[in-house]
């Protein structure tokens, strides 16, 4: 399938105000800032596949993972102090997902590797942290705290050998899911 023909599968529409009022932005790929768009943005609806959005421009700050839905007022049901600033579109992956997550930043200390969902990284390796990873194949979502809850971040393939760089300051991942089809 063309690349084109991809993105005809995902879209997502933001809106200024709550409740989906005000002007929109009809998006189905990444967006770095919105900000020529929308002055602010306080609802979205995702009709088809799925995002990645960020309270900063070019994909930095805090990250939420947007599915099918509507986001009537996602600020209060998130937990977001500020509006999205950019996104991200997130590609369906068919295929195998294997990840290698490592304790220490720059893939030091004790490491292992993911082909599944894990929900407590120190209950399944007793590692204490999660600072670097090597993603091999697939997308995920990792999770500051164990269970899938806390603050999250989108990874793709790729090495990421500090996790700082990415706009997140001091932060660990003690859990870890794959973006698979059911998401879709």
């Amino acid at each position: 399938m063309t690349s084109t023909g991809m993105n005809m599968m995902n879209k997502i529409t933001f809106y200024e105000e709550r409740n989906f009022q005000g002007r929109s932005y009809e998006c189905n790929s990444d967006c770095p800032d919105m900000s020529s768009y929308l002055s602010k943005c306080h609802s979205c609806r995702v009709e088809r596949g799925c995002f990645m959005v960020y309270d900063r421009t070019n994909y930095m700050g805090n990250q939420y993972f947007m599915r099918r839905g509507e986001y009537s007022d996602y600020m209060s049901m998130m937990g977001m102090s500020d509006s999205i600033r950019s996104c991200r579109m997130i590609p369906m992956h068919r295929g195998q997902y294997r990840m290698k997550i490592y304790e220490r930043e720059n893939f030091g200390g004790q490491s292992n590797e993911l082909m599944d969902d894990c929900d407590n990284v120190m209950d399944r390796y007793r590692m204490s942290n999660c600072m670097s990873c090597n993603v091999m194949d697939g997308h995920w979502l990792m999770y500051e705290q164990p269970q899938y809850r806390g603050r999250m971040m989108y990874m793709r393939p790729g090495e990421y050998r500090n996790f700082m760089n990415q706009g997140m300051n001091s932060m660990r991942f003690m859990s870890m899911r794959r973006i698979n089809d059911s998401y879709y």
